[in-house]
């Protein structure tokens, strides 16, 4: 009974810090949303494909964002310079995977580079590893974004748009489509086959 009662009184102690703590996260995340509509909004920038506003679809966004938690991870694809919206509007799907797959490589490689010592073969063999890592996740991991909302405006003194597009990306499904990725890399090297189970593990990792 003692036991139970200094549990209740540590939650009990704990509570108002908790509170306290995720109302400035939430204060923040206002912040930040209030500043995001405000640039958008001066910049020109207009929702596509929607009938949504800016500012619902915006808000929509972060709170995508929010229900997802640590979980979720946002990531912008961009286009410009293009006649066609529905081309400029591939384009930035392109640019998303290739951005993801980008800083998941790099993540990978720096774990590597800091955590494993590697003589100039072996290094070479992994150089080999990246490139197809990357290569492999940018195909794996295209099903994995989910589409918030997408802004455009036109290019001052010219017939031509530019575009951003803002994914939300959930980690815990995308894990599958790196795994799946770094399984196809290994093949493709000798001396990552070797250090599998710690490639395995920064792969895991993901943007931590």
């Amino acid at each position: 009974m003692k036991k139970l009662m200094l549990i209740l009184m540590a939650v009990t102690l704990c509570l108002p810090s908790a509170m306290s703590q995720n109302k400035q996260i939430e204060k923040e995340r206002a912040k930040v949303y209030k500043a995001k509509l405000k640039e958008f909004t001066k910049e020109g920038w207009k929702v596509y494909g929607t009938s949504r506003t800016l500012k619902l679809a915006l808000l929509e966004h972060y709170d995508h964002l929010k229900a997802l938690g640590e979980n979720g991870y946002e990531i912008v694809g961009t286009a410009t310079k293009f006649r066609s919206q529905n081309i400029g509007h591939q384009a930035c799907m392109n640019n998303a995977i290739n951005n993801y797959a980008q800083q998941a490589n790099s993540q990978v490689k720096a774990r590597i580079t800091s955590d494993m010592s590697l003589d100039q073969s072996s290094e070479a063999e992994f150089d080999r590893f990246y490139a197809a890592y990357e290569r492999t996740l940018q195909t794996e991991v295209r099903g994995e974004l989910q589409e918030s909302f997408c802004i455009y405006r036109p290019i001052k003194g010219t017939d031509q748009f530019e575009m951003q597009t803002f994914y939300v990306v959930n980690e815990e499904a995308a894990l599958k489509a790196r795994i799946r990725a770094m399984e196809n890399a290994l093949k493709e090297s000798e001396a990552a086959q070797r250090y599998a189970e710690k490639v395995s593990d920064f792969v895991r990792d993901g943007f931590k």
